[in-house]
C-alpha cells in the first residue's frame, strides 16, 4: 500500500471549497479489494473520490490523455496509484493491472462510461472493462453516484461553495464470469453496473440508462436507496 504525501491536502481542499455531502460512506469496505463505479461528471471526480473514505490504498483509473498534462499528471501521482488507460480501445494491459491491485486487496475506481458526460447528457453508455474487472478479481462492487460536480466551476465563478453530493450504494457481487457466453454475460452485468449507478442519481442524470427495465426494479426494490 502506498502512503501519498498530498492526499490529506487534496481531502482538505475539497472539503475546504465544496459543501460535500457524502451519503453512506460506511458503504466502502475498510479493508480488501473492492471495485468503485462511478458515474463521471467533472476532473474533480477523482479528488471527489478520494475524499469520500479513509483508506490510503487507493488507485484511479485515469485516461491516458491526462499524461500528457504535466501538472494534471503530476498532482494524481502524489494523490494515488495510477492506471493510465486507453479509452479509444480495449486496453488490456491496464486492465490486467488493475486486477493486480484488486487482487492486492486495495480499491480501484473506475467510471464505465469512458469519459466524461457533457452538456447535460447524464450517463452515457458504459464500457464493459468494470464488469470484466469484477468478475475476474471476485471483488465486491460498491456504486457511487456524483451528484453537482459538473456545476462546481460555476459555483466558484460566483465566488460560492458550490454543493456536491456523494451517494455511496451498497455493495454488490456479480455472479460467475460465463466463459461459454462471454459477450452477453459481459453485456448483461455492464448494464447491472450502470444501473446501480443510475439508481443513485437524480432523473436528469440518468442519461442513456434513464428507461432501462433493471433500473425501474432496482428503483422498485425495497430500501435499495437506504
Amino acid at each position: 500500500m502506498s502512503t501519498h504525501p498530498l492526499l490529506s491536502t487534496i481531502r482538505f481542499l475539497v472539503r475546504t471549497l465544496i459543501k460535500l455531502e457524502v451519503v453512506n460512506p460506511q458503504r466502502i469496505p475498510e479493508a480488501g479489494g473492492v471495485l468503485i463505479t462511478t458515474n463521471h461528471l467533472s476532473r474533480l471526480d477523482t479528488p471527489l473520490l478520494l475524499t469520500i473514505t479513509d483508506r490510503e490504498d487507493l488507485v484511479a483509473i485515469v485516461a491516458k490523455k491526462y499524461q500528457e498534462k504535466p501538472f494534471f499528471r503530476w498532482i494524481l501521482k502524489r494523490v494515488a496509484d495510477m492506471v493510465w488507460m486507453d479509452r479509444e480501445t480495449t486496453d488490456f494491459a491496464a486492465l490486467r493491472k488493475a486486477l493486480d491491485y484488486l487482487r492486492q486487496g486495495e480499491v480501484v475506481g473506475i467510471a464505465p462510461e469512458g469519459t466524461r458526460s457533457r452538456d447535460s447528457q447524464g450517463l452515457l453508455q458504459g464500457k464493459q472493462g468494470a464488469a470484466l474487472l469484477a468478475a475476474r478479481a471476485s471483488v465486491p462492487i460498491v456504486p457511487v453516484g456524483i451528484i453537482g460536480s459538473d456545476k462546481v466551476n460555476q459555483g466558484w465563478m460566483h465566488l460560492q461553495r458550490p454543493l456536491v453530493t456523494v451517494r455511496v450504494g451498497k455493495p454488490y457481487t456479480l455472479p460467475e464470469f460465463d466463459m461459454q457466453d462471454r459477450q452477453d454475460w459481459l453485456a448483461r452485468y455492464t448494464d447491472e453496473i450502470m444501473c446501480r449507478i443510475a439508481a443513485l442519481l437524480p432523473t436528469e442524470y440518468r442519461g442513456f440508462y434513464a428507461n432501462h427495465p433493471r433500473l425501474k426494479i432496482l428503483l422498485d426494490e425495497p430500501d435499495s436507496l437506504s
